[in-house]
């Protein structure tokens, strides 16, 4: 196995260490064999390469990673100009440099402890096979717009037309092909098994327990007739036994298909969760209250359903997930990059049955009709990126989608051109916005996609079974890129001083239940212990919240509530808001308030509100100090304003998954 970032730290760790310090090796010892004496005038290297995996700790570690990745064999990613390979994408998770299909270097700030290749499922690899023309698949009518696309001298902007062009087109002219007879379906399987193959062997060799986690993983791209998302990301536990073909859209539109086949390995062996993402995007399709059918949802649904699906994606590059405005009109902090477009298209989304903590409201209201919950999921976030690498940092971000958003002025954060825009106004009026005057490029929503996010796991190591079983119990935690930690506990006998000790994590696991976890109270009123932790990199917290979902009498109810704040100051007991703290961004520079925010808040907190005959959820969120947003960076370095119906600012954040409380 390979052992990339983790090798070179431990080596240039080692090579400040004495050889007395190693303690192995005796100064006097002569490496002459038999016949004494040296062959050579340089002494032996006698530094030792540790890599024993960390000792395992049961109270457990935040790790972070990526569980949603595409590289050259998808389709989309392929069409848009990448040609990094799975490989390339582990070696970037920790820490190597690659290359932007733009032509730029790119590299993470800080590794990733776990990443997951991601690629689509539908005629994996396909895209990749029909542009290579020495393949027999790139000799079909079907495969001629793809030859060479990635060439070095077809990267240029005017290239980006044929890409669109082959985006909406290629997949369906190969299933044409295929279901008249015209393209071998046997070949195009053919190839999708050995692109598998392949993602499986980069997953095995740069799996390394203890250091680096690799899974093997796919994505499963579903959608409704009328462009709903139902997209999600396949996470096997092991690599022992895998299916020889993912399972597609190809085989079933509809999701419960996938949990049928998921199910069916399962009873062979071969454990795996699905992760829906983009809920933002399908047009109140993925959180309905009915089956694919339209039948009501019952406990046979329910548990099957969460049986495969235990955690969501909460945000991404594509938006965020937790909220919509227009559902959470009294949580001032709802419109957090908000990405009101159906994915793939300028349609906008419903937001009702498309944002997680509806879900999650709705799934009281359906245990309080006797049926079992099916929206009892945990949260993760990822970047849904399509260059290999992650791009969840707002001053450096690079996007997803290649060469169609590498630069500033493809994305729409900053005006083109004069001669672009004149000669786009004729030939592409299309894929231009005018705003003040000034004329953006518009595609897909560019401007609204998000430096987004990272996944927070608490687990004893990290390895696959420790790291899955945090997923299956759902002590998981989403973060919007920085790596700020949250932890969030509930309990009916916490003792008063229970925040003060060292012992604290210790005894809100003895006498409570972590995130992702039922409470049964017995009438008592609980106690949640919320903490929160600024990223050592990053910028300051400001405020802790505890976000509250109900049930009462059949109906559903929402609140926010400030927990603690920073600067020393306090919740108003009224409005449960903290003040402002003073925290200010400078947008000539993007320079932030110095000496304001904190690295820590904590609380140990009962609902002023606790009624024992509702059911409940709760979940933390806790906000960083506002800083600049991508766009806002994008606009500072190339010396224009920044776009004024974008927001300039933002406030980073990171979400627990909830605790129920019964």
């Amino acid at each position: 196995m390979m052992r990339q970032l983790p090798l070179v730290l431990t080596l240039l760790a080692l090579t400040t260490a004495c050889t007395e310090e190693v303690g192995l090796i005796d100064e006097d010892s002569n490496f002459g064999g038999r016949g004494g004496g040296r062959n050579s005038a340089l002494d032996p290297v006698m530094d030792i390469v540790d890599l024993t995996p960390p000792p395992a700790n049961p109270l457990r570690n935040a790790y972070f990673g990526d569980l949603h990745v595409h590289t050259e064999y998808s389709f989309d990613a392929y069409n848009f100009g990448t040609t990094a390979t799975p490989y390339d994408a582990y070696r970037f998770a920790q820490g190597a440099s690659i290359e932007h299909p733009g032509g730029y270097q790119i590299q993470i700030a800080t590794p990733l402890d776990f990443y997951a290749v991601t690629d689509h499922a539908m005629f994996l690899g396909l895209a990749l096979e029909a542009g290579d023309t020495t393949t027999p698949f790139s000799q079909y009518p079907v495969s001629q717009n793809l030859h060479n696309l990635n060439a070095d001298d077809n990267k240029g902007v005017w290239s980006l037309l044929s890409r669109i062009t082959n985006f909406a087109s290629f997949i369906p002219d190969v299933l044409a092909g295929i279901l008249a007879g015209e393209i071998s379906e046997e070949m195009a399987t053919g190839v999708t098994r050995r692109a598998w193959a392949d993602i499986i062997n980069a997953a095995e060799q740069y799996n390394d327990p203890g250091h680096f986690t690799t899974f093997v993983a796919y994505e499963y791209t579903s959608s409704t007739d009328d462009v709903g998302n139902l997209h999600r990301n396949v996470i096997f536990r092991g690599s022992d036994k895998l299916p020889a073909v993912p399972f597609s859209r190809l085989n079933s539109q509809n999701p419960e298909g996938l949990w049928d086949w998921m199910d069916t390995l399962r009873a062979q062996g071969i454990e795996s969760l699905a992760i829906p993402h983009n809920s933002n995007g399908s047009n109140g399709q993925m959180f309905k209250l009915v089956d694919w059918a339209g039948n009501p949802m019952d406990d046979a649904y329910a548990d099957q359903r969460m049986r495969n699906e235990p955690i969501v994606e909460i945000t991404q590059i594509k938006g965020t997930s937790d909220t919509h405005p227009l559902l959470s009109p009294n949580d001032e902090w709802a419109d957090f990059e908000i990405y009101n477009l159906r994915v793939g298209t300028s349609l906008p989304s419903q937001p009702q049955g498309s944002y997680v903590r509806e879900a999650l409201r709705h799934g009281l209201m359906l245990e309080s009709q006797g049926v079992t919950n099916p929206y009892q999921f945990g949260v993760v976030a990822a970047s849904d990126t399509h260059v290999a690498g992650t791009s969840d940092d707002e001053k450096t971000f690079f996007s997803k989608a290649g060469l169609m958003d590498a630069f500033p002025d493809r994305r729409g954060s900053v005006p083109v051109d004069l001669a672009y825009g004149l000669i786009a106004k004729f030939l592409a009026p299309d894929t231009l916005t005018e705003v003040d005057g000034k004329n953006y490029t518009y595609g897909g929503g560019f401007e609204s996609w998000s430096a987004s996010g990272v996944t927070g796991v608490w687990a004893e190591e990290n390895t696959r079974d420790a790291l899955y079983d945090a997923f299956r119990r759902k002590e998981t935690f989403a973060t919007s890129g920085p790596r700020m930690r949250a932890r969030f506990f509930a309990g009916t006998d916490y003792a008063e001083d229970i925040m003060n000790g060292e012992s604290m994590i210790e005894k809100a696991y003895a006498g409570g239940v972590p995130m992702g976890s039922d409470l049964v109270t017995g009438g008592q009123v609980p106690s949640f212990i919320a903490w929160a932790s600024a990223d050592p990199r990053g910028t300051a917290l400001q405020r802790l919240q505890i976000v509250k979902g109900w049930e009462k009498n059949g109906e559903t109810y929402e609140a926010v509530y400030d927990v603690a704040c920073s600067d020393g100051l306090l919740p108003d007991p009224d409005t449960h808001r903290c003040p402002d703290n003073g925290a200010k961004v400078n947008l000539a520079d993007c320079s932030i308030t110095e000496g304001v925010g904190a690295t820590e808040l904590k609380a140990l907190w009962q609902d002023p509100d606790y009624d024992s005959d509702s059911r409940a959820f709760y979940y933390l969120r806790a906000l960083e100090n506002p800083t600049c947003r991508w766009s806002t960076w994008d606009a500072l370095r190339t010396g224009v304003e920044p776009r004024p119906d974008l927001h300039t600012t933002l406030q980073e954040r990171v979400w627990s998954s909830p605790i129920w409380v019964r």
